[in-house]
């Protein structure tokens, strides 16, 4: 029994290892502008995405102020896979943090356990390069609408998630067109 106990307490504290207690500073967004599509330039590991080379969101805004997602991604042989959503805000009239559901049997089955936490980290003033993560820093996606940056502004993104406390390190980046489907 000591050593269950031990065993708990151990991977409790390995869980909180490396993060700020404080949650990352968030900013709000103009849903008229955030919706559209925004390419997945790089991404923390996480097992829903484990396949993905290349991955793209596309958001509309509804009559409701929620927004509908839909997330497509590319895998290795080139097909694609795709999830629809919706993204509401954590707390009314709040657009700097969402719950995102996806239409899959685990959250028809737990709607209320099964959601995604999407920090809205950053955003530039012309909407074409953003941050989200979650609140718990283990996810972390660099987004833009267009399918690669010049360097310089990748740089200047990855700064700016380390100063919102996010490693970096880990970070999955986007495969090129020539990469996938290749045997």
């Amino acid at each position: 029994m000591r050593a269950l106990t031990l065993l708990v307490l151990g991977a409790a504290l390995a869980g909180c290892a490396g993060h700020s207690p404080e949650p990352p500073a968030t900013v709000q967004v103009d849903p008229q502008r955030y919706q559209g599509t925004w390419y997945e330039l790089a991404r923390k590991p996480m097992i829903f995405q484990r396949a993905c080379r290349q991955s793209e969101a596309h958001y509309s805004l509804r009559a409701d102020g929620s927004l509908e997602v839909l997330n497509r991604c590319r895998t290795d042989d080139g097909s694609w896979k795709q999830v629809v959503g919706t993204a509401t805000p954590q707390v009314p009239g709040r657009t700097d943090a969402f719950w995102v559901r996806f239409d899959n049997w685990p959250t028809r089955l737990f709607p209320d356990l099964v959601r995604g936490d999407y920090q809205v980290l950053y955003v530039d003033a012309a909407y074409q390069t953003a941050l989200v993560g979650s609140r718990d820093r283990d996810y972390l996606w660099l987004l833009s609408r267009q399918p690669s940056l010049p360097e310089p502004v990748l740089r200047r993104l990855l700064a700016e998630a380390n100063r919102r406390g996010y490693d970096t390190a880990d970070l999955i980046w986007r495969s090129d067109d020539s990469a996938i489907g290749k045997p």
